[in-house]
């Protein structure tokens, strides 16, 4: 049996774990609402089955590549005997670091062990703990195959190194190490292609032994943000996007966009980018958008009289502008990191998605109409009643998502299982568009796309934890403010920042990094957290679009077969736009506070 093909129970179980997050919320609001008990514990139950999907989700990743990485820069260089050299390099260190993390998780385990707590239904809480250490040792083997093209190598390497990592750990936990030739050996890793979990996580140890703190500390960040009580919303409402891309809730919806906002190139565009920006909020990644929406709006556009590269360019960048809107994956991150309330956030930022469409649109000249475009048609009043009524059960969806949040009928966590539920009946039942097999395959996909995620947040968020127990953050607000009094200029000194900071960082793990440094900052200029957090979330749209973190431009070369060169080109316009949005929404704070003040 092929080494790639070992031990696929990771998948079905990260599989299942998700699909028990979809049905303990449900069956919790039945027995709560017709007998007056629920499933015992089952926030905190839902909480640890997402553990237990982080972890052999994210070994399921790293399986087909979907472990997140700034690409291969520094393992291009050089022939291909050099080229190998250095990948084998990168993923034996990947290997020995996750043998570390396992030993990291195994030490913190071992205390829970020591003063073992219930779960639910007489289950330790260990007992689920414990996939931290299993699933680190899983990557460690799959990372090690991968060290070398011979097979009879890959069995001892997968089993030696992170065995050895482990063994390293155990021998010099609590031994300082220099810290420079560690930082450097890790940027290395990191423009070569390691994951970015493991340089993270590397760096994490690194600084906790360097003040010869205890290796668990590390496990135990990445413990306290995986079972937090609001994160299980992420995999679940992007579930739920998931199962509207891969039915015909796609071609649904544009064929009613299209029908509400007229034909021709004004109506076909703004319909494009109001599309584009609503699917992104459920689907939780703009790469899903343009995958399910490219293939249809492209040709619409091109139809009619929009030029390829400017079509491409709209499509690319729209789909970067869900991260505002309601129920936005990054939207619900802020605001568990910030601790403010998700409903804030949800309010707060409706009125700067519709400002950063109205910028992509005016200031990014997507609405210039070609001299030879053809002429423009009216909505279709009678046709848009077609294709709403034909679109009903999608056009519900919003509804149930927040009706059900904001209404107080539920939580943010059963609010998000309601709305996974709600598209899995539709999509599955109703419009019979999904078989087993295609069900299967997207609640392992939604599995891998999040525990890839988590595994990030959790090694950033030890980062972060170091840095605030350091005294970083405060240090940082007395510098900045001996240099810029002025809240206006801090302001726009913060929009640059952010914009350079998004092209660098990765979505997630900038919002698990730099807000816990950053908001200290902002509340020392009278800044408002749900202020702050829009601020930040609609710079960020820009890293879609600007390489090497802007995931868009990959998805968008691979899905409209054109170079990046050109992708980056037809999306520059967008670009400014968008920063232009992310300074008016900075300098006038009641567009995004508002709604939120006015509906307390």
């Amino acid at each position: 049996m092929q080494l790639a093909r070992w031990g696929r129970f990771d998948e079905a179980l990260s599989g299942v774990a998700l699909a028990l997050m979809v049905l303990v919320p449900i069956l919790e609001i039945v027995l709560r609402a017709s007998t007056g008990i629920g499933v015992e514990n089952a926030s905190v139950l839902v909480q640890h089955l997402g553990l237990i999907m982080t972890m052999f989700g994210a070994v399921a990743a790293e399986r087909y590549g979907h472990l997140t990485s700034l690409g291969s820069s520094l393992g291009q260089l050089g022939n291909e005997r050099t080229q190998t050299l250095v990948k084998s390099l990168v993923q034996g260190v990947s290997s020995l670091l996750a043998g570390l993390l396992a030993l990291a998780s195994w030490r913190f385990v071992v205390t829970e062990i020591a003063a073992p707590q219930p779960l639910a239904y007489g289950i330790p809480i260990w007992w689920v703990q414990a996939s931290m250490p299993l699933g680190f040792l899983l990557l460690g083997f799959r990372l090690g195959s991968r060290c070398s093209s011979q097979a009879f190598l890959r069995w001892p390497l997968a089993l030696v190194l992170p065995l050895a990592g482990w063994a390293l750990g155990a021998h010099f936990d609590g031994t300082p190490f220099a810290l420079a030739p560690g930082v450097v050996v890790l940027v290395a890793m990191l423009i070569a292609g390691a994951p970015v979990f493991a340089v993270l996580g590397g760096l994490s140890l690194l600084l906790f032994a360097g003040d010869a703190l205890p290796l668990a500390s590390v496990a135990l960040s990445h413990y306290q943000i995986t079972v937090n009580a609001s994160l299980p919303a992420l995999p679940l409402y992007t579930l739920a996007g998931l199962l509207l891309a891969r039915s015909g809730a796609a071609q649904r919806l544009s064929v009613l966009f299209v029908t509400v906002f007229g034909g021709g190139v004004r109506g076909s565009v703004i319909a494009a980018a109001v599309l584009c920006s609503t699917f992104t909020a459920f689907t939780g990644g703009s790469g899903v958008t343009i995958l399910a929406l490219g293939g249809l709006l492209l040709p619409l556009l091109i139809k009619a009289g929009y030029s390829e590269q400017r079509g491409i360019g709209l499509v690319t960048s729209a789909s970067a502008l869900g991260v505002l809107l309601a129920p936005s994956v990054p939207l619900i991150l802020y605001a568990v990191i910030a601790r403010v309330p998700i409903t804030d956030m949800f309010l707060a930022g409706l009125v700067p998605a519709v400002l950063m469409v109205l910028c992509l649109l005016l200031l990014g000249g997507f609405l210039r109409r070609d001299k030879h475009a053809p002429p423009a048609t009216p909505p279709d009043f009678h046709g848009a009643l077609a294709a709403a009524w034909a679109a009903k059960w999608e056009l519900a969806t919003p509804f149930v998502a927040l009706g059900s949040l904001l209404s107080g009928l539920a939580t943010p966590m059963e609010s998000a299982a309601l709305t996974a539920a709600y598209a899995l009946f539709t999509q599955a039942l109703v419009h019979r568009e999904l078989g087993p097999k295609t069900l299967g395959r997207t609640f392992s996909d939604c599995a891998q796309i999040i525990g890839g995620v988590m595994l990030i947040l959790g090694m950033a968020l030890a980062l972060t934890n170091f840095m605030i127990d350091a005294g970083i953050p405060d240090r940082a607000v007395e510098w900045v403010q001996s240099f810029i009094p002025n809240r206006y200029v801090f302001l726009i000194g913060l929009c640059v920042f952010l914009f350079f900071a998004a092209a660098l960082m990765e979505i997630y793990a900038a919002i698990v990094v730099l807000v816990p440094l950053l908001l200290p900052l902002a509340k020392a200029y009278g800044i408002d957290p749900i202020h702050f957090g829009i601020i930040f979330l609609a710079a960020m749209e820009v890293g879609f679009l600007c390489p090497p973190a802007g995931m868009n431009i990959y998805f968008a070369s691979a899905m409209f077969k054109k170079p990046i060169a050109t992708i980056a080109r037809s999306v520059l316009p967008a670009m400014v736009a968008i920063f232009a949005g992310t300074l008016l929404i900075a300098l006038v704070p009641p567009l995004a506070t508002g709604l939120p003040n006015l509906l307390r």
